[in-house]
């Protein structure tokens, strides 16, 4: 039995709404990769092996495989996006808005490994010998703050900031660092944090 013509029709605009979205993303993550590799950055570890996650956060593999324990910061990200876009364009689809989110994440990615905050984070932060992501990395951290936008929606307002307070206090016991703490470190250093994290 075939669809009725209006059927049809709605299935075809559903499908095209979806699709220019989807095109979009693929844009924004390929010039991504482009400006990050135009900074030189490298493709995976210098070491050679393409390992999916390293734990370690005080090696020299730190934020060159595809996922870290920092993996989880950029996880918040994709919540907090989730929540600022709902609020400030609720009339935009929630396609366009995942597409934002995924902008602004990888338009982070471009500024974080900039000579400039690099320089900042070895000066000011405990990562002292930090030399920029791998691109694996960054889009490993695109891939997910895009997680954090989806379980933000499934999540809700109050789901939402249970993960957020929850993963904060995880990080901070495990890997002496945070999204809070690493955005307040970049901002305003604090020299007795700073020897925390390094004790």
């Amino acid at each position: 039995m075939g669809q009725s013509p209006g059927a049809a029709q709605r299935y075809a605009l559903r499908l095209r709404a979806h699709v220019r979205p989807v095109l979009a993303v693929a844009a924004v993550l390929a010039a991504a990769v482009v400006q990050l590799r135009w900074q030189g950055r490298r493709w995976w570890c210098a070491c050679g092996r393409p390992d999916l996650w390293w734990g370690d956060t005080r090696s020299a593999h730190n934020s060159q495989h595809l996922f870290d324990p920092y993996s989880f910061t950029h996880v918040l990200h994709g919540v907090v996006f989730y929540g600022l876009l709902s609020r400030l364009a609720p009339r935009l689809s929630l396609a366009w808005r995942f597409w934002a989110a995924v902008t602004l994440a990888a338009t982070w990615e471009v500024i974080e490994n900039s000579d400039f905050v690099i320089h900042r984070y070895r000066t000011v932060t405990a990562m002292l010998g930090y030399e920029g992501d791998s691109i694996a990395n960054s889009l490993g951290d695109i891939l997910s703050c895009a997680l954090g936008f989806l379980l933000a929606r499934r999540l809700g307002l109050w789901g939402s900031l249970a993960l957020f307070a929850v993963t904060e206090v995880v990080l901070l016991l495990w890997i002496h660092d945070s999204l809070l703490l690493e955005v307040l470190m970049l901002l305003w250093p604090i020299k007795a944090i700073k020897e925390w994290q390094m004790g």
